[in-house]
């Protein structure tokens, strides 16, 4: 949406587009589908589906100001960037699962720029889910807009906008939906968020993701590497220089970055840091804590290309839940967290000061926070707990708890969702095809209410892609892990199951921002 033949719907006159595209899907048209009729996020059977939650009746009022910022990363560097009221991550919002939020975005960014705020993760209305122009029209700069949705599912969650490759900045915050009934024995919580940062430092997402578009055949290789379809195996750095034989290069692009844990190349874009909540390994973020006190880590990854493996030196992970819903406990060294995955663990505190590295898998670099519950020097920036290379949790690894294990069912619907495209051209997409954000409607996948619907997420790509779904929660396979978000490995197949229990219109899409904003979107439409 921030490239320049979509981002003009969503800046000049994008009011217009997306009450067009409301229109549209109340009156039936579902777009360029033709006489195929889908249930549009504002209709009444969204709201008797709403009625239907399970509500305190308390209501929690925030304000969120999105505007420029100059942030302070730590140890003397500042980005300029936008944020959440002049902070990243944003303040937390915490409420009790049935609390209904009611949070006016302010939009005070620059240029007339629009944005929105995507809930992720939450099951909440179909009108509330802050995706323009399929949910709602984007805010413009100098006005407000409330989001207003009932929060009755517990645990760990995100926010950020989703317009164009907004994502990359500042602006985000942690959500957290407490349990009162809440089973898990422990004495403190920390939230953990993780983010890799280009904005105002190198240059911007939009920057970033204009090189990106030229894709390896309109890059200026001279620097080295060959110009495949797929980065694995190259070295080349990149060059802030113009390219003397006409091609674009490569200032942003990263190449060389290698994982086995991802199936290959491990990602797009070279960060000049990586944080762990808002501050650069140099001058990190402390938690302070007692020996022997059981701490709960709530880790988010807010990032826009980089998944993370998770280590807190000198400690046991206890994996307790991902994605909000819980798991059966395991024991892990580690953890591997893909964009948009949040993963929450327990850990009983030893004494002296760790460190709690984030690793940028595959990359190379990372970020890394302190534990202090005694005495001590902290370690060096760079540390890399041997924990980092013992036993590394996935998802694929976990089980679901058994009080949100889905029923055994047979699918009433399946769709095969080939996730396709390359380096080469950067044409990411689902089914051989780019997503038109003039027109969302176009080609849905189609469910209706009631059903058990089954995704065959089928990765043709040489890359690893974290598949979001909003609005729902699905299963891997029969008895996996309840998620939003997986990670889907190059040339792998993964099936996931979800019940079509939250009518609307709700997007389906890679949760790398730059590969999303390319095209690897799609609509999942409930048929009217």
């Amino acid at each position: 949406m921030n490239s320049i033949d979509r981002r003009s719907v969503l800046l000049a006159g994008l009011g217009a587009a997306g009450a067009g595209a409301l229109a549209a899907c109340s009156s039936g048209s579902g777009g360029s589908s033709g006489a195929l009729s889908l249930v549009s996020p504002d209709d009444k059977v969204v709201a008797a589906t709403d009625k239907k939650r399970r509500t305190t009746g308390t209501v929690r009022q925030v304000t969120l100001t999105a505007a420029s910022a100059g942030l302070d990363l730590g140890s003397g560097v500042t980005a300029k960037s936008w944020a959440f009221s002049g902070r990243t991550p944003g303040k937390e919002i915490r409420l009790s699962a049935g609390d209904t939020l009611a949070a006016e975005l302010s939009n005070q960014l620059p240029d007339r720029t629009t944005t929105s705020i995507h809930w992720h993760g939450i099951a909440l209305r179909a009108d509330m889910d802050g995706v323009p122009p399929a949910t709602q029209s984007a805010v413009r700069a100098g006005r407000t807009f409330t989001y207003r949705f009932i929060a009755d599912t517990p645990g760990t969650y995100l926010l950020h906008p989703h317009v164009g490759v907004q994502l990359d900045r500042g602006l985000y915050a942690p959500l957290i939906v407490e349990d009162p009934k809440e089973p898990l024995s422990y004495d403190d919580e920390w939230v953990v968020v993780l983010d890799d940062w280009v904005d105002g430092v190198t240059g911007t997402p939009d920057q970033v993701f204009a090189e990106l578009r030229h894709g390896m055949g309109g890059m200026d290789m001279s620097g080295g590497g060959t110009s495949g379809g797929s980065m694995g195996g190259m070295n080349s750095s990149p060059s802030p220089s113009a390219s003397s034989s006409g091609g674009m290069s490569m200032r942003f692009m990263l190449t060389g970055a290698e994982s086995k844990l991802l199936g290959g190349d491990a990602g797009d874009v070279t960060y000049p840091y990586h944080l762990v909540n808002g501050r650069i390994p140099a001058d990190p973020d402390i938690y302070t804590g007692k020996p022997g006190k059981r701490v709960r880590l709530r880790i988010i990854n807010a990032g826009g290309d980089t998944a993370y493996r998770v280590a807190l030196g000198g400690h046991k992970l206890t994996v307790t839940h991902t994605d909000g819903f819980p798991v059966q406990h395991q024991q892990a060294d580690a953890v591997l967290v893909g964009m948009g995955e949040r993963y929450d663990v327990l850990v009983t505190l030893a004494d002296g000061v760790f460190p709690l590295v984030a690793l940028a898998e595959g990359k190379g670099a990372g970020g890394m926070a302190l534990v202090r519950t005694g005495l001590g020097s902290a370690p060096k920036p760079t540390v890399r707990p041997a924990e980092l290379n013992g036993m590394i949790m996935t998802a694929a690894q976990l089980k679901a708890a058994d009080d949100v294990r889905l029923d055994s069912k047979k699918a009433d619907r399946v769709h095969r969702i080939e996730l396709t495209g390359g380096m080469m051209h950067y044409d990411w997409g689902i089914n051989g095809k780019r997503f038109d954000m003039n027109d969302p409607t176009a080609n849905p996948i189609l469910v209706e209410q009631g059903q058990r619907v089954r995704l065959d997420f089928v990765n043709t790509t040489a890359m690893w892609h974290p598949m979001h779904l909003h609005g729902h929660t699905y299963q891997l396979g029969t008895g996996g892990p309840r998620k939003d978000t997986t990670l889907v490995l190059p040339k792998k197949t993964v099936s996931v199951h979800f019940d079509a229990d939250n009518p609307g219109q709700w997007m389906l899409h890679c949760h790398n921002a730059y590969h999303g904003e390319a095209g690897m979107m799609a609509l999942v439409g409930y048929q009217a």
